[in-house]
């Protein structure tokens, strides 16, 4: 018998029969566990069990627990590997919105660090020159906003590494607020911070259309901005 789970609200950005794309809220994590009450994947597996009886969810890539937006899943297998070929190939593009306390010194700048994964302290470290254990990191950032708690980045990873985001604008002393384990002393609400991945855009093999999908950002008053 399949259990069925007590599961918060879904937001859908998009579906069709081979994947649904979703808005993940921060506080889920991404995959399911047998840890967790309930992840973005009970979420997805519920709605779409719905119509199918036995629905087939393959996890395409991840969100950190504290970060919400767009999160894609496959409804088949073929599609997971399609997606899976995409992003290893670097064919996808995330788009992150940042909230930071500080000022960037500059408007807009180019980070490249080497970073080194503590996973004992499920962290990401920096290191000044290149190491056996580090990998390559890097991004490209933009201030878009300014409010009362603080400056909106637009961020663009051109890699995919463990908790790059966080940690590459900790290290410029810019860190998001809420995200006390890269330093920030601003509060923010609990198994969140100000990170949210807002768009994702790839091209269609079959196609060739380019296609960007796009999650509202958290509706608080951290995240408006004139």
């Amino acid at each position: 018998m399949i259990k069925k789970l007590h599961i918060p609200f879904l937001e859908i950005i998009h579906e069709n029969n081979d994947y649904i794309v979703v808005n993940k809220t921060a506080g889920l994590i991404s995959e399911k566990s047998p840890f967790e009450d309930c992840s973005v994947e009970d979420q997805v597996f519920n709605h779409i069990l719905k119509k199918k009886p036995k629905p087939y969810i393959g996890v395409i890539h991840r969100l950190d627990r504290v970060t919400s937006g767009v999160l894609v899943f496959a409804k088949k297998k073929s599609i997971l590997v399609a997606f899976n070929t995409l992003f290893s190939s670097r064919k996808v593009q995330k788009t992150y919105l940042a909230i930071v306390k500080k000022k960037p010194e500059k408007n807009k700048g180019n980070l490249m660090n080497f970073l080194v994964k503590n996973t004992l302290e499920k962290r990401s470290e920096v290191f000044q020159s290149k190491s056996k254990d580090s990998l390559e990191a890097s991004l490209s950032y933009k201030v878009i906003g300014k409010n009362n708690f603080g400056y909106l980045l637009e961020v663009k990873p051109k890699t995919g590494r463990f908790h790059q985001i966080r940690v590459q604008l900790a290290h410029i002393g810019l860190p998001i607020i809420g995200d006390e384990k890269y330093g920030s002393n601003k509060d923010y609400i609990p198994l969140s911070i100000c990170l949210h991945a807002w768009k994702l855009t790839y091209q269609d093999a079959e196609s060739k259309n380019i296609k960007t999908f796009e999650a509202p950002p958290p509706k608080n008053a951290f995240w408006t901005f004139k």
